[in-house]
């Protein structure tokens, strides 16, 4: 059964956001500044939608997401591999911004996807700690290649500058994630909670924190999709496809998958569930996916009932 009332589709880009509304099929455009969100937020409080949908891009669709939601409208942030995909579905496949609006306006209608409040100030400050010691991160490895590619003096003094300067700014990105983990209560007992299973650690607890507030509120199908652990199987008439992982939340996968890691050699559970799948003939890279899937759905559990890591009640369930 579709959705009845207005729906709204957002395709956001760098300077500007189109707008599609359904059922009419009318089209807005709006400046993706103070201005154009203020103008927006009333053109959206007169139409009264029941949902509007931004696709994720990168982040900039962020800014206009709070300040929908600021203004009590009902927002969602679509995952684009899915719009991709309905969009193909449909046999939509120009790619034209006002287009993207409209497809992403009867994607929303035609999934229902349910409205989530957005993270409080305080969990967007971590994330985007969280995002910045990736990024320092990142750049202390392309470095440190560089340095592994070079003998010349000069330029080894340089990188060595630079990974010094680099380490600084992660120690005290570092020290700004704990104080602001520990210093709350309720994200102490969090990370000490996901800290508590065997292969995960403070990087780990804290990005889920972060960028997945979600986690220990929905079921295990829906958190696997949430993160893009969630396998689908590419299918055309007779011929069938390998199962496949897309989509998510990028950043929440890579650190599951690097947890599964972990995880797959020295916590007892997953060790031998890594075992039997490898066993099985199952690729490598298709059993650290599994594993990644089944510690998140622990992980998820662990939050849900609010109890720690349990072996026994592990193996049980």
């Amino acid at each position: 059964m579709e959705m009845t009332g207005k729906i709204v589709g957002i395709d956001v880009s760098k300077d500007r956001l189109d707008i599609a509304v359904l059922p009419e099929g009318s089209t807005l455009v709006a400046g993706r500044d103070g201005k154009g969100l203020a103008e927006l937020c009333e053109q959206l409080r007169v139409l009264e939608p029941m949902l509007v949908a931004i696709e994720a891009t990168g982040g900039f669709e962020s800014v206009a997401a709070a300040a929908l939601a600021s203004a009590g409208l009902p927002v969602v942030v679509v995952n684009p591999a899915q719009v991709r995909h309905f969009a193909k579905a449909l046999g939509q496949r120009a790619k034209t911004d006002p287009i993207d609006a409209a497809v992403i306006a009867r994607f929303a209608q035609a999934t229902k996807p349910q409205v989530r409040a957005l993270p409080d100030e305080a969990t967007r400050l971590l994330a985007d700690l969280v995002a910045r010691r990736r990024q320092i991160v990142d750049m202390m490895a392309a470095e440190r290649q560089r340095r592994g590619r070079t003998t010349v003096r000069r330029l080894l003094r340089s990188i060595d500058r630079l990974l010094a300067a680099l380490q600084k700014e992660l120690s005290e990105i570092d020290a700004e994630i704990d104080a602001s983990v520990r210093g709350s209560p309720v994200w102490r007992e969090t990370e000490d909670l996901l800290a508590s299973v065997p292969g995960v650690g403070p990087v780990t607890a804290r990005t889920l924190i972060a960028e997945m507030p979600e986690l220990g509120t929905l079921g295990r199908r829906q958190i696997a999709a949430l993160a893009g652990l969630a396998p689908f199987v590419r299918q055309s008439g007779q011929w069938k496809g390998k199962s496949m992982v897309a989509g998510g939340r990028k950043t929440v996968r890579t650190a599951l998958f690097m947890a599964a890691l972990v995880a797959g050699r020295y916590n007892p559970v997953l060790k031998a569930f890594r075992q039997r799948l490898v066993a099985a003939g199952k690729p490598k890279i298709v059993a650290a996916i599994a594993v990644a899937r089944k510690l998140l759905t622990i992980l998820n559990a662990i939050l849900r009932d609010r109890r720690p890591w349990n072996r026994t009640l592990v193996e049980a369930s």
